[in-house]
């Protein structure tokens, strides 16, 4: 396990102690688990339909007719979704449209 820089004071004389991390220096304590789980989420790529990597903020625009589960809406292809926002699970895509908020999923979705 490589050590970790305190947030604190951006040192690396850090070592665990049970589900905690503890720097030497200035005794600052954090989760060890919120560390890790971080790095994960900093690792996740999300991709559209053509292979571009999306990002919080991006707008994109729907490449097929999508059909609301629970509903008799249809989200038009052509639709421009401005502001996303990335999620985990298998909708990544979180947006607001006219039509109300919706869950997404990458593969339906082309960057503009």
């Amino acid at each position: 396990m490589t050590p970790t820089a305190c947030p604190q004071c951006t040192l690396e004389n850090t070592y665990p102690d049970g589900d905690r991390t503890v720097c030497a220096d200035c005794g600052f304590e954090w989760p060890t688990q919120a560390a890790a789980e971080d790095d994960q989420e900093d690792s996740r790529v999300v991709r559209d339909a053509n292979g571009n990597v999306l990002a919080d903020g991006d707008s994109v625009v729907l490449i097929k007719d999508l059909k609301v589960k629970g509903s008799s809406i249809t989200l038009k292809v052509g639709t421009k979704v401005k502001s996303i926002r990335l999620v985990g699970g298998d909708h990544e895509v979180d947006c607001k449209m006219e039509a109300g908020s919706f869950m997404l999923k990458a593969c339906f979705l082309k960057k503009a």
